[in-house]
């Protein structure tokens, strides 16, 4: 049984780049759908399509170099951590993006921070 199936996500997407795969697949749930739809918007993934219980995420590759540099789990079960509008970091300077599951739903920092909503600061991607 998994206990924190967000970072099993990342973890899958970090092994799956260090082994250099096309393709990873995840359980799928409204979370990690929004999460890997906020991984495609923002230009870290080329595909993300859910199929019965599973999402496979097309990794995107450029050079032979992942799109994705690192990953960075935030708020655990054992340890949330919550961010008004105000306090939305910037992961490496600018370079990097976060989520962040709001009461407008998930969203990447810098449309939360548009939007003045705070909420649980999820993953830094960079």
């Amino acid at each position: 049984m998994v206990t924190d199936p967000i970072a099993d996500m990342l973890t899958r997407i970090r092994n799956a780049h260090l082994a250099l795969h096309k393709e990873v697949s995840v359980p799928r749930s409204k979370m990690k759908e929004s999460l890997a739809a906020i991984l495609k918007q923002e230009g870290y993934v080329d595909e993300v399509s859910a199929e019965g219980n599973v999402i496979k995420i097309q990794l995107r590759y450029h050079k032979g170099k992942a799109a994705i540099a690192g990953l960075k789990r935030i708020s655990t079960p054992g340890r949330r951590v919550y961010v008004g509008h105000s306090d939305i970091p910037k992961v490496q300077n600018g370079l990097g993006i976060c989520i962040l599951s709001t009461s407008s739903g998930v969203m990447d920092g810098q449309t939360a921070h548009d939007r003045k909503v705070g909420g649980e600061l999820l993953c830094e991607i960079w």
